[in-house]
């Protein structure tokens, strides 16, 4: 994982425009380059308890990423409907919808940093888009030509 790439503030239906490059092992959105993406939404979907594999899905209005789990992460206590703060590596599976994984004890790139339950404090939700709005606007808009 390289850190001196930022974590970019998105919204999911954004991700569905990165690219894999060629020579790296990142992405590229509008010209900026990435590993790790920060996200909020919702928790849809929870694994059941014999699940060893996936099933959180994260809705944030906009689409539907799936994160991957496991460690101490995993062994909280998540609930559909929570909302949630999440960072951590992106990846693209062919043919299925994108993820955040956070497979522990892995290369570095598959690990989620960090994910919050912000269910208590319910204006995180409409700050959220004006956070990813503001870092558009500031770091990401003039690379889009926009």
């Amino acid at each position: 994982m390289d850190y001196s790439l930022g974590a970019l503030k998105l919204l999911c239906i954004q991700l569905k425009r990165a690219r894999k490059t060629p020579s790296q092992n990142a992405f590229t959105l509008g010209g900026i380059l990435f590993q790790r993406a920060w996200l909020q939404g919702v928790l849809v979907s929870t694994p059941s308890s014999s699940d060893s594999g996936g099933g959180f899905l994260l809705d944030d209005g906009t689409d539907v990423i799936e994160l991957i789990l496991s460690g101490d992460f995993r062994s909280r206590n998540w609930e559909t409907g929570m909302y949630v703060m999440v960072v951590g590596g992106f990846s693209v599976r062919t043919g299925e919808i994108s993820a955040i994984k956070g497979v522990r004890f892995k290369i570095a790139r598959d690990l989620v940093h960090k994910m919050v339950d912000l269910s208590p404090f319910p204006n995180r939700e409409s700050m959220w888009y004006l956070e990813v709005l503001e870092a558009f606007k500031l770091f990401y808009q003039h690379l889009f030509g926009e």
